[in-house]
């Protein structure tokens, strides 16, 4: 069977360096690939959408290779980054009997990922895993960097611990099945690595989108990029103590929205959030007179053509009041000291680190998206 092509993208970090292969076909390949780490066993955590699709396959394939496996299924759906699901696999990989030189294996999206990798990383005090990313989500952002974790009924990844994988294969052809929405919500973070500091991978993303949603050459592309570009941030602020913060963009507005929404998939998934967060991000900004307004629109009228939600009033169910988000970003990860830190914006490509944002204009800024002065 000829070798797939892939693109690697390495995230050099020293004794904890990894590749990141992206391409089609890598499924196929994951048993020699894994067991190239050296493990003798693996435990698969994936979900009962995923598992029916591929856990079979890849346990043949990592048995073949010479590896004992297990697998654990756990229910689809963001509710599942809990206390009691970290609970359940912490128990089953340890049944699995799990060595600290075996791997857990995470086949899913960005929860089956973020759970898994919580998991290894507490279990018999932290054991190597490897993400195989099932979502454009989960490949272009949450299975590469090292963040783990679940959420808390005080807000999203508030209890987790930074473990990088051994190893991410980010398999394009598994997104062709994928729904049309969550290749959109996807999306959404491949649009904001452009918006960070790459003007001319957002001018890209315009002109080659319908590409990366077709399955083409450009959605190697896209993903390559999107990792390259978290590569680099991680490499140079691993565990979020600068730099790292502006892979937050449009996060502090997304989080609370998913918060208010209690994190119900089928009224606000995690890149629906993002994508009215990054366009927030830039009205906000241009309200403050960091930004053109132009750019604000320009953004906008981008994430509209994909067919991404870009304001409130498209939350479904409706989104509570102005305390009640204000409230909601309060309890975000990137609140320090009590005050608000966003990352906003000069322009594309030119994101930054605000810290201190005063409640005041946060607060007349919302008010002003609820009960807009012009259409």
């Amino acid at each position: 069977m000829p070798e797939a092509s892939a693109i690697t993208v390495p995230v050099p970090l020293g004794d904890r360096a990894y590749d990141i292969h992206v391409g089609r076909g890598l499924l196929g390949e994951a048993g020699r690939r894994i067991a190239a780490l050296g493990a003798r066993a693996a435990a698969i955590v994936t979900d009962e959408n995923v598992g029916p699709l591929y856990a079979a396959a890849l346990a043949a394939s990592l048995e073949q290779n010479g590896l004992r496996t297990a697998t654990i299924a756990l229910p689809p759906g963001e509710a599942t980054k809990s206390y009691a699901s970290l609970e359940r696999v912490c128990d089953a990989v340890l049944a699995a009997k799990i060595e600290r030189g075996d791997l857990v294996v995470a086949l899913g999206g960005g929860v089956v990922g973020d759970l898994a990798g919580f998991a290894a990383a507490v279990v018999r005090r932290g054991v190597r895993f490897v993400q195989i990313p099932t979502t454009l989500l989960s490949q272009v952002d949450s299975s590469v960097g090292g963040k783990t974790g679940i959420n808390s009924r005080h807000g999203k990844n508030l209890v987790g611990a930074f473990h990088q994988p051994s190893l991410v294969l980010a398999d394009t052809g598994l997104l062709d099945s994928l729904p049309l929405r969550e290749m959109r919500a996807g999306y959404a973070e491949v649009v904001k690595y452009g918006l960070i500091d790459d003007p001319a991978f957002f001018d890209w993303c315009e002109k080659n989108w319908r590409g990366v949603f077709a399955g083409g050459p450009e959605r190697d592309e896209a993903v390559a990029q999107s990792c390259r570009s978290k590569a680099a941030v991680v490499v140079r602020d691993e565990r979020e103590d600068g730099d790292r913060a502006l892979l937050n963009l449009g996060h502090t507005f997304g989080h609370a929205l998913e918060r208010i929404t209690r994190y119900d998939s089928a009224r606000l998934v995690h890149g629906e959030g993002v994508a009215i967060g990054l366009a927030q991000a830039f009205r906000f900004s241009a309200a403050l007179g960091l930004c053109d307004e132009a750019d604000a629109r320009r953004v906008e009228a981008h994430l509209a053509a994909v067919g991404l939600p870009t304001r409130l009033s498209q939350v479904p169910g409706g989104y509570g009041t102005v305390d009640d988000i204000l409230e909601a970003m309060a309890q975000d990860k990137k609140v320090k000291g009590g005050a608000l830190t966003f990352i906003l914006v000069r322009g594309i490509g030119q994101s930054f680190i605000a810290r201190d944002v005063p409640v005041d204009r946060v607060r007349a800024f919302l008010q002003d998206e609820i009960t807009p002065s012009r259409p």
